[in-house]
């Protein structure tokens, strides 16, 4: 009999490398122009393939949410019990960093607070001072004719204003439509929208309530949804890292 070789996955320090090898000047100036960037592949397919078993085990997660059930859409998602799994967390805590610059310089320019600790561990301990202490890393997954409503994952007073999302099936191959729709009020304009395809290991980091956006009286906020259209055939998965607590 022939044993079957094990899938090598990655390790949570490689992910961190390849999260900081990012082309951040890049990543924050479009950013800075949508509201969204695309990364580079953060995930190999073992890796994908791991997270999406895990949907199917249920001690990995505290709750599960039908979208339908609650007008918001259709397909369902699970919230990740804490600890998350080793990937996840090591994404989160090698994205924080980087994202906790732009975070302060949108602060700057709207002129607000900018409540954000160096660490994440920091800024985690403040939201559960605040009474939110619980996870919101989230395992999303869709079926034909699933699709998510236009909304903004706000949790409490405690909010980080990036978030990133990750592709974890291959569009085209294992699903087809299911675009990620980020649409942008803009002041006193009409609304833009961007659709964005997600390749599998990927990653999308885009704006988690509203970013600032240059006006003739200086900077506005422009306030910022996003949602996932119609999932015509296949099944699509996603991880979302939220980098405030519920």
């Amino acid at each position: 009999m022939t044993r079957a070789t094990p899938e090598r996955r990655t390790r949570p320090g490689v992910l961190a490398r390849r999260v900081a090898a990012a082309d951040w000047p890049a990543l924050t100036g479009a950013l800075d122009e949508l509201g969204c960037a695309s990364t580079p592949r953060l995930l190999g397919p073992a890796d994908c393939r791991a997270l999406i078993a895990h949907y199917d085990e249920e001690r990995h997660f505290r709750s599960t949410v039908d979208m339908a059930r609650h007008r918001f859409g259709s397909g369902r998602y699970r919230y990740f019990a804490d600890p998350p799994p080793a990937p996840v967390q090591a994404l989160r805590e090698a994205f924080y960093p980087h994202l906790l610059s732009i975070a302060r310089d949108w602060a700057d320019k709207l002129g607000r607070p900018a409540p954000w600790p160096d660490t994440l561990g920091e800024w985690l301990a403040l939201c559960h001072r605040a009474g939110q202490d619980k996870s919101a890393q989230i395992l999303l997954r869709y079926g034909a004719g699933d699709w998510n409503a236009l909304h903004r994952d706000l949790f409490g007073e405690m909010v980080f204003p990036l978030q990133v999302v990750i592709g974890l099936n291959a569009q085209g191959t294992d699903y087809t439509g299911g675009e990620f729709l980020l649409v942008e009020q803009r002041p006193r304009a009409q609304s833009r929208g961007t659709a964005t395809v997600l390749p599998q290991g990927h990653g999308l980091i885009f704006t988690t309530r509203d970013r600032p956006v240059r006006s003739a009286r200086g900077w506005s906020a422009g306030p910022v949804r996003h949602g996932v259209s119609v999932v015509r055939s296949g099944h699509r998965h996603s991880l979302g890292l939220v980098f405030h607590d519920a």
